[in-house]
């Protein structure tokens, strides 16, 4: 079998990726193995549990799935011991099958995890995890469950009882009759609650004749659409778009079993299963172990099954072990001769020597990429490394697995890159958590009344909600502000562009409030323009001033080079790969650099210049990195160190902390050219700093350094290569903004493969909090535990050590001596002490691979991009990283920290959601790029506005050189009418979602977006109303009007008056279409400005067919 498999693939490097095809050639061998074939017949005919040994790695799944496929006829189950380990496990499987992407209903694998979202609170239930429950007992309970995979914490909480779960069923077909009263009763019943918008599992919502529905048996919601009293249509429903995703004939209702234990019986999982069901345990030992754990825990709580009512539910099963640590005198283990993938620690000559060793051995040797970047780095190693030896090309397959193995039966070498070049993999469990996470987000951030605005023409106001007002007997709706003095403006629903909410640095700074008529607004606006200007007149001529200076021309990429890189433990990120590719770019050309990198924290910039500066050393050129503390400095030293091991390249630091005679011997070193990367605080820039051959600075965090610093640096910068890194995010389209005025990467995009901080709300419980440090501890880590009072700080640091008299404790804050303050984060960097009790000044900078638990105190009075930092200082390693969250019970808090706290709870890895919350550092690293002078106007007129405003004067300084036409769709037109245009109350009840779709019609620059908007009120609210109609044509009656420069139409009492500006180039087409309906118009002048009146304009439709008209012949 192996030789035909071998002569099937000689020679066959992979030009293009067959996802799956080669994975299947691997289950074709396994399926033939005899060792394979006598576990099917120990399945078909079981008489008692059967052992198998020595499936090492990923093997374990390979050989499984393939018992699994020749046994469809049977359900399979398998518990590990731990989630992580059933996650990784599970995925394997979800590659093997092509699973992954499929839709819920479709799976043949499937994932079986806990209701709850920690194991040691049974509190706290996870919606997304009650519906995957609930989806797996619908399947058992119709046999449709092929294989399921599971942990001890899921595996022993009970379930709902088979009778229970059939007698609660609903099942709804399309072309039935629904009494909507009824269907309500049944719904509220069950326990479901009645919103606005359907977004999770346990929600209803009616619009007229449309039902949405989110069955807990289900991965989407369902729409169900009547006519009458009959279902005319049955579709599901995406939560983030709240469009349709496809049509179907029926689907069940399921309530949550979870919360209804007075009206349901709870039963073991175990109850569920049939004759035709197999378990399959590993380490059957550490599963025992876990079951005991949670016993010892939840010691009253009846939500678990004990341990021994588990043994003995599982005698009378069909058991399968699996592992190393079985023991049983009775059961003699099936052993495969499967080793695990040899640890190289990217020693890339010892594998080869492995390759060459195996081939003469006769492997085949096979490499699991994660895509055709990684295939392209493992070939370039071996194209560098196997010169002259006669290694035969591996062959490749796309799509990592979890962990590689050596399998001497079938003489095989399955290698993962990510083990090969020491990367993290991670796991990837559908939870609905990102559609979860930006619901929240979104809903964190929506206009409420009493929230700060800030009126481009009128000020800061607050936001008093939509107001019905009436325009000549018709109603119309319109935004209601407040300014000083109690005086309210209503601003047109064709003018919210105008209004944004304020934001400011100061989370909880209270803007000033204007008065309406005042010139306060105009004068700070028109003082903030002509800064901005200054700024931005300043940057563009650095620019061009550096664009004509030559600097030195870095070679293009080596070996060296690709092998630093493929050595990167995460997996890149889109933004961090055009950040590098961008830099090399700048390195190759013989224009000196200066490029800014902005990221959040862990986002990867530091990795960014790693691979800068090892390109400048690759050139035989020297590389300072300049740091704004001693602190940063030392950690960057380790950083740059741990990376660059394997890599002849030299790395040492300077700072204050070192002696005399150190330094001295660095200064030495430096000018020999021994040392290729100096790292440093200001004493880097001295005079007495020589370089032998400079080629690139890096500097960390510009704007914390003073102006003889900038000074010094400005002169170096002349003709040398510069990367600037910031910490602090600078939003995107600040960087469009300033396009040609400064060359900028941005790294908005969290690491993929980065493991998510395990995140928990907790009361101060002392228990609690010694066992979290303890477990940190113990397993050689060490813990932050910040106290933002530092009157308090030395009393919870006695507490923590009446809890834990063997830690080593030490306090840090900001009011210690700065050198103090030094020696003690040096100290903790350095693993001296356990726990570092501290003030937020750990937010900064610390990276300590480490520590991998935070315990934040009074979390309920940080912000949310503040406990976002603080909790990014653990999870930068492979260790599972924890934060704890104290709090006081959720009554006592208030609503908005509620929110906080269980949105930074929920979401635990970094997501792209979090970019909502980042918007105060955005505000700061606005500040950053553009001078603290600009935070000032930033905190008076808000953020949103200020970018407003930033653009308005880019765009004229490119119009005043010629550099830019100006572009229409930023021309002003204010459209006023007394017509009745809406969004009637009875369409859409809820007001955030009609403010919603005003602001969306009113950005609109183009008419074809105007069609999938129409679409999707259509599918989510039913048939659009004529007013609201009338609305989609004030938008293109807008677009047309702009292009012929009209200011302000007017329509009111049947007729319309259009003011088109002086620029207006439309002058002979109102000629022509006043002579053409004389009866109808008239033109008049007013201030250089002609007027255009048209009678018998009683709707919108109208207006378009005159402004049509008046744009004939123009393109």
């Amino acid at each position: 079998m192996c030789s035909t498999f071998l002569h099937f693939l000689k020679g066959s490097i992979i030009k293009k990726y067959d996802d799956f095809g080669y994975f299947s050639l691997f289950i074709s061998i396994y399926s033939h193995s005899e060792k394979v074939q006598e576990i099917v017949r120990n399945i078909n005919d079981y008489n008692n549990p059967f052992y198998i040994k020595g499936l090492s790695g990923s093997s374990l799944s390979l050989v499984t799935s393939v018992v699994s496929e020749l046994t469809s006829d049977f359900t399979h189950i398998f518990l590990f011991d731990d989630k992580q380990k059933a996650a990784y496990f599970y995925n394997d499987l979800e590659r093997y099958y092509n699973d992954a992407e499929k839709d819920y209903s479709e799976k043949q694998i499937l994932f079986f995890p806990s209701s709850f979202f920690h194991e040691n609170d049974t509190n706290k239930l996870n919606n997304a995890n009650i519906l995957l429950r609930t989806a797996i007992l619908e399947r058992l309970s119709c046999s449709t469950a092929k294989i399921i995979v599971t942990y001890p914490q899921a595996f022993c909480e009970k379930t709902v009882d088979k009778k229970s779960f059939n007698s609660k069923v609903i099942t709804v077909s399309k072309n039935e009759e629904l009494n909507i009263e009824d269907f309500i009763e049944i719904l509220d019943e069950f326990g479901f609650e009645r919103t606005d918008l359907v977004y999770q599992a346990g929600q209803y919502s009616i619009r007229g004749g449309i039902i949405d529905v989110y069955s807990f048996s289900q991965e989407n919601p369902y729409r169900i659409e009547l006519f009458g009293d009959t279902i005319d249509s049955l579709r599901t429903f995406d939560v983030l778009t709240q469009l349709s995703i496809e049509e179907k004939e029926t689907f069940n209702i399921l309530p949550n079993f979870t919360l209804s234990q007075e009206q349901t019986t709870k039963s073991p999982f175990t109850k569920w299963f049939d004759d035709k069901t197999i378990l399959w345990i590993n380490q059957a030992d550490l599963c025992l172990a876990k079951v005991m754990q949670i016993e010892e825990k939840q010691n009253s709580n009846d939500t678990f099954i004990k341990s021994k009512e588990l043994l003995n539910l599982i005698k009378g099963k069909k058991v399968f072990f699996l592992g190393k640590n079985f023991q049983s005198k009775e059961i003699n283990p099936l052993i495969f001769n499967i080793t695990p993938q040899p640890v190289f620690n990217a020693n890339f000559p010892m594998l080869v020597d492995c390759l060459e060793q195996k081939q003469t051995e006769h492997y085949q040797t096979c490499f699991c990429v994660l895509d055709a970047q990684q295939k392209e780095r493992v070939e370039k190693v071996l194209v560098e490394f196997a010169k002259n030896r006669n290694i035969i090309t591996p062959i490749f397959l796309q799509g990592s697995i979890a962990e590689g193995f050596m399998d001497s039966d079938h003489k095989l070498l399955l290698f993962t890159d990510h083990q090969l070049f020491n990367r993290y993999h991670k796991y990837k469990l559908r939870d609905g958590s990102k559609e979860q996470e930006k619901i929240t987000m979104e809903s964190l951030f929506n206009l409420t009344p009493g929230d700060y605005v800030t009126h481009i023409d009128h000020g800061v106001g607050v936001f008093g909600g939509l107001a019905k007002i009436d325009k000549g007997g018709r109603k119309q709706e319109a935004i209601r502000l407040i300014f000083k003095g109690n005086d309210t403006l209503y601003v047109s629903i064709h003018s919210l562009h105008k209004i944004s909410r304020y934001s400011s640095k100061d989370t909880a700074n209270i803007p000033k409030l204007n008065r309406l008529g005042s010139t306060t607004w105009q004068t700070l606006k028109n003082k903030t323009k002509q800064k901005v200007k200054d700024i931005a007149r300043d940057l563009i001529a650095l620019y061009a001033e550096r664009k004509s200076t030559k600097g030195y021309a870095f070679s293009a990429d080596s070996y060296l080079q690709n092998s630093l890189e493929a050595s990167f433990m995460y997996e890149d990120t889109p933004d961090q790969e055009k950040a590098v590719q961008a830099v090399k770019r700048d390195m190759e050309d013989d224009c000196p650099m200066d490029r800014l990198v902005c990221g959040d924290v862990g986002f990867g910039k530091t990795e960014v210049a790693i691979r800068a500066a090892f390109k400048a050393v690759c050139d035989s050129k020297q590389v300072v990195v300049l740091v704004p503390t001693t602190i940063l400095a030392f950690q960057h030293w380790k950083t740059f160190s741990r990376r660059l091991k394997d890599f002849p390249c030299r790395v040492d630091y300077l700072n204050r902390f070192r002696t005399t005679k150190e330094k001295s011997q660095i200064l030495k070193d430096l000018k020999a050219g021994k040392i290729d990367i100096l790292i440093g605080t200001h004493r880097v820039v001295g005079k007495d700093v020589k370089f032998k051959d400079l080629g690139l600075l890096i500097i960390d965090e510009e704007h914390k350094f003073g102006v003889s610093v900038k000074e010094k640096l400005k002169q170096l910068k002349v003709n040398i290569d510069t990367l600037t890194l910031s910490a602090t995010p600078i939003p995107r389209t600040l960087q469009f903004s300033l396009m040609g005025a400064r060359d900028l990467s941005i790294i908005n995009t969290p690491p993929a493969n980065r493991q998510p901080v395990n995140t928990q709300v907790i009361n101060f419980d002392k228990e609690l909090i010694r066992d979290a440090i303890d477990f940190e501890i113990q397993r050689g880590g060490q813990v932050y535990f910040v106290h933002n009072r530092v009157q308090t700080i030395h009393e919870i640091a006695q507490t923590l050590h009446q809890l834990l008299p063997k830690a080593r404790i030490v306090v840090g804050h900001g009011q210690m001596e700065g050198e103090a303050l030094e020696r003690v984060m040096l100290d903790f960097i350095e693993g001296q002490y356990d726990i570092l009790v501290s003030t937020t000044i750990v937010e900064n900078g610390l990276d300590i691979p480490n520590a991998n638990t935070i315990i934040i105190n009074d979390a309920q009075n940080y912000g949310l991009s503040d406990l976002h930092q603080l909790r990014g200082r653990v999870g930068r390693s492979n260790a599972k990283a924890f934060c704890y969250l104290i709090a006081p019970e959720p009554y006592l808090l208030t609503p908005e920290a509620q929110k906080r706290l269980s949105a930074i709870e929920e979401f635990s890895a970094i997501g792209s959601g979090f970019a909502i919350a980042m918007r105060d550092l955005d505000i700061r690293g606005a500040g950053n790029l553009l001078g603290a002078e600009q935070s000032g106007f930033i905190s008076d007129i808000g953020f949103e506005t200020y970018h407003k405003i930033l653009n308005e004067a880019m765009d004229e300084i490119r119009q005043d050189c010629g550099q830019i036409q100006e572009d229409e769709t930023k021309r002003e037109c204010v459209i006023e009418t007394d017509l009745e245009i809406l969004i009637p109350d009875n369409y859409i009840t809820s007001v955030v979602e009609r403010l919603k779709i005003y602001k969306q019609l009113d950005s609109m620059e183009n008419e074809q977006d105007l069609v999938p908007l129409s679409q999707s009120l259509t599918d989510r609210f039913g048939n659009i109303p004529s007013q609201t109609l009338e609305l989609f044509q004030i938008v293109k009656l807008r677009m047309l009007a702009k292009r012929i420069f009209v200011e302000k139409i007017s329509i009111k009492q049947n007729k319309m008056t259009a003011t088109f500006n002086s620029q207006s180039n439309a002058f002979e087409r109102i000629i022509s279409y006043v002579q053409s309906y004389p009866t109808q118009c008239t033109i008049s002048q007013q201030e250089e400005k002609l007027i255009l009146n048209v009678k018998s304009i009683d709707n919108i439709d109208k207006a378009i067919k005159v402004f049509a008209y008046l744009q004939e012949d123009f393109s």
